[in-house]
C-alpha cells in the first residue's frame, strides 16, 4: 500500500510539470532567458510587478496552491501599508477557540501563515484527481530554471501540434519536457484587474507572479546583493592600498 501510494506522489509531481527527475532526462527542453529587474549584482524587485503578482497568485495560483512559509506580515517587504497587510490577512478565516474552549474561527492576522486551500494532503489530491499541488513559497529556487521556467511554463501552453499524441487528460505544453502536463492552462488575457491598470495579458501576469515566486524564495535578495556590493567594494579598495603599499616598500628596497 505505501509502495503504490509513493508512486501515485511521484506520479502527480511529474504531471504536474514540477518534477525534476525522469521528466527532465527524457527531453532537455530550452528555456528563453527573460529580463529581469532583480537580475544583476544591482538588481532590485520592481515592487508593481511584486503586488500585481501577488494578486495573481491570490486570485488564480491560491485555489490550489499554498504558500505556507510566508505570513501576512511579509506582504509589508512588497510596498503594502500596514493598513492594506490587516485588510488581506482578515479576508480569511482561521481556526480559534472561544471562551468556553468551543471551536471556532477568526478573521486572519498579519502574523498567520497564508490561507491554505485544502484541509489537508488527502482533501488536496481528492480535489485534483490524485495530484498533490506543490506548495510555492520555494518553487522558483527549487526548479531549474527559477523564474525564467516558471515563466515559460505559464505561458508555454499551445494547441497540440499535427503528429503528435497527447494522453488523455493531459495538456500540451511547449516548456514541459514531453510536452504532456496534467494542469490545466492557468492564465487567460484579462483574468484579473490589475489595480494600476496594467493591461493582464497572459505574458504580463506569467511575468509578474514569476517575479513574486522568486520574491517569496529569497526574499532577502536585495539585501545579499548590498552586502555583496559593500564587500566587493572594501576589497577594491584593500587592493589598491596594498599595491600601493607594496611600491612603497619596493621602492625602499631597491633604494637599498
Amino acid at each position: 500500500m505505501m509502495m503504490r501510494a509513493m508512486k501515485i506522489g511521484a506520479a502527480a509531481l511529474l504531471a504536474l510539470g514540477l518534477g525534476t527527475g525522469v521528466a527532465a532526462a527524457s527531453e532537455a527542453v530550452h528555456i528563453e532567458k527573460q529580463e529581469w529587474s532583480f537580475n544583476g549584482a544591482f538588481g532590485t524587485f520592481d515592487r508593481a510587478s511584486l503586488q500585481r503578482g501577488y494578486q495573481v497568485y491570490k486570485e488564480v495560483c491560491a485555489s490550489c496552491h499554498s504558500m505556507k512559509y510566508l505570513s501576512f506580515r511579509n506582504l509589508a517587504d512588497l510596498g503594502f501599508s500596514e493598513a492594506e497587510v490587516k485588510a488581506l490577512a482578515a479576508q480569511y478565516e482561521y481556526p480559534a477557540l472561544d471562551e468556553s474552549g468551543e471551536a471556532t474561527t477568526r478573521k486572519g492576522l498579519p502574523a498567520d501563515r497564508f490561507h491554505s486551500p485544502f484541509a489537508n494532503e488527502l482533501a488536496a489530491r481528492a480535489s485534483n484527481g490524485g495530484a498533490l499541488p506543490p506548495d510555492l513559497s520555494l518553487i522558483a529556487k527549487a526548479r531549474v530554471g527559477g523564474p525564467d521556467y516558471l515563466y515559460a511554463l505559464l505561458t508555454g501552453y499551445h494547441e497540440t501540434p499535427a503528429g503528435f499524441t497527447l494522453n488523455a487528460g493531459m495538456n500540451y505544453n511547449a516548456a514541459f519536457p514531453g510536452h504532456q502536463i496534467a494542469m490545466a492552462k492557468p492564465l487567460n488575457d484579462d483574468q484579473v484587474t490589475y489595480a494600476d491598470g496594467t493591461k493582464a495579458t497572459v505574458a504580463q501576469m506569467a511575468h509578474d507572479v514569476s517575479t513574486f515566486l522568486m520574491w517569496t524564495a529569497e526574499p532577502k535578495l536585495e539585501e545579499r546583493k548590498r552586502a555583496g556590493v559593500k564587500v566587493m567594494g572594501f576589497l577594491a579598495i584593500l587592493t589598491v592600498f596594498s599595491f600601493l603599499t607594496y611600491l612603497r616598500v619596493r621602492k625602499k628596497v631597491q633604494g637599498h
